[in-house]
């Protein structure tokens, strides 16, 4: 019982020990007004509270960018940057202290609590936004905002630029030049710190080890909405969420790349993919497994599973300082490809076979995307039109798959409803890349020896 009790413990503590800190948050404002400039502004508004139906609200969510600049988490919430500012140049527009509704909804910081705990050198009540910011605006020659992000909000910095030029006869000069925010912000994003880089590889891990304890569960007769369950049991442990809905496909469903109904009942001899991803302290963890629903792969299965498999070692080759962002996608291509005809689903020369793209047939997505805040997190893939250079910090999932639903035309009917993703995180490094979460075995040999511990 002590065993279990320290053991219990420790999963708290470790789902409380990692956090972005006051000086971690003041770093990246500092670079962003750096970028930004001196006689500038940036305006960074909250996410708006959604409703899901009637009175019933979505859990709250704050704003990517207003989170990594600031850690505020309240709704109703601005956030502004005005370097060079001799008063203060990061200011909060927080909702007030309020006894009773803090009674029904919670805690609220306030101006007071924006300074102390959240390090503003200036906060107000947010009902004070329409009477200061245009003065915070003033005299400004450029505003940075992400137009288009928060629709209403937009309006009302319109708003206030056009009031500032109705008064321009009186001296008060608006900003000539509005600049979008999320085109130098995300730049940012793209580049993990030390800090960041912590995060994401302890979402990593809870994900990794949400998949195992999945793979344990799985058994036929059991639904998919059962090893969804588990994956969430496993991240609420840790005091993570999921990053998004899992999709939990069996059968015939492991062939549709966003399937989410998750109400079949597992089937003996069929597959199971399984792509699920945690977040923790707002960073994105995001992995896909795909395993057999009795524990033995079939001769066909582990067939074009090992192609996917040689496919994302591929891409991991490819994924280094001085490569482009196509590059991994390029070398899975030449993997898939060859392995299809290696294994008789694809016919004639491999050079011939990628230019004509009769992979697509059966990969037909990318080999990855951005990670971060965001499961598909923020950052451009091409500079003007040439692919993105790779460079430490940079964080992406590299995740092949090969899908082959009934009724293929051509294709044995050995091969029908396998459809396999492998999915990792990984981080770019000096000299290649890190898997963050290498945790959850891929090697088909290692997925049979996970689940013959099946519960």
């Amino acid at each position: 019982m002590k065993a279990r009790q320290a053991g219990v413990a420790g999963v708290a503590a470790r789902a409380t020990a990692l956090k972005a800190t006051n000086a971690e948050f003041a770093r990246r404002r500092k670079q962003l007004a750096r970028l930004m400039g001196r006689d500038s502004i940036a305006i960074v508004p909250a996410a708006p509270v959604r409703h899901r139906n009637n009175d019933v609200e979505y859990p709250y969510r704050q704003d990517s960018d207003l989170h990594y600049l600031t850690g505020f988490d309240e709704p109703e919430a601005v956030a502004v940057l005005v370097p060079g500012r001799p008063a203060a140049e990061y200011i909060l527009f927080v909702r007030d202290r309020d006894p009773l509704r803090e009674t029904w909804d919670g805690r609220r910081a306030g101006p007071d609590g924006a300074v102390e705990k959240y390090a503003a050198d200036d906060a107000f009540p947010v009902g004070d936004l329409d009477e200061i910011l245009p003065g915070l605006m003033e005299n400004r020659e450029r505003v940075y905002y992400a137009m288009g992000t928060h629709p209403e909000f937009d309006q009302k910095v319109l708003g206030w630029l056009q009031t500032l030029r109705g008064q321009a006869r009186h001296g008060r000069h608006p900003p000539q030049e509005m600049i979008a925010l999320d085109h130098v912000l995300h730049d940012m994003r793209l580049y993990k710190s030390r800090v960041e880089t912590g995060l994401m590889r302890e979402s990593g891990r809870i994900a990794a080890a949400a998949q195992l304890r999945a793979m344990r569960f799985t058994t036929p007769g059991r639904y998919e909405f059962e090893i969804a369950a588990e994956l969430v049991h496993e991240y609420g442990r840790h005091n993570a969420t999921a990053s998004y809905q899992p999709i939990c496909g069996s059968g015939a469903n492991s062939c549709i790349l966003h399937y989410h109904e998750n109400d079949a009942r597992l089937a003996d001899g069929d597959l199971l993919l399984v792509d699920a991803g945690a977040e923790y302290q707002y960073y994105a963890s995001d992995i896909t497994r795909t395993w057999p629903v009795n524990g033995r792969f079939s001769p066909a299965q582990r067939e074009v599973y090992e192609v996917v498999l040689e496919a994302q070692r591929a891409a991991f080759a490819a994924t280094k300082p001085g490569n482009h962002w196509n590059e991994a996608h390029e070398a899975a291509v030449q993997a898939i490809t060859r392995g299809l005809v290696s294994i008789g689903l694809l016919k004639g020369r491999v050079p011939k076979l990628i230019k004509d793209g009769a992979y697509r047939r059966f990969f037909m997505h990318r080999t990855g995307h951005w990670l971060g805040l965001d499961v598909h997190d923020v950052g451009d893939y091409k500079v003007g039109d040439k692919w993105r250079v790779l460079e430490p910090g940079m964080v992406m999932t590299v995740e092949p798959g090969i899908y082959i639903p009934a009724g293929s035309r051509g294709v044995p009917r050995r091969f029908w409803n396998i459809g396999i993703r492998i999915e990792d995180d990984v981080v770019v490094t000096a000299s290649g890349c890190e898997i963050l979460t290498g945790d959850v075995p891929s090697a088909p040999d290692a997925i049979e020896a996970v689940m013959s511990a099946r519960v």
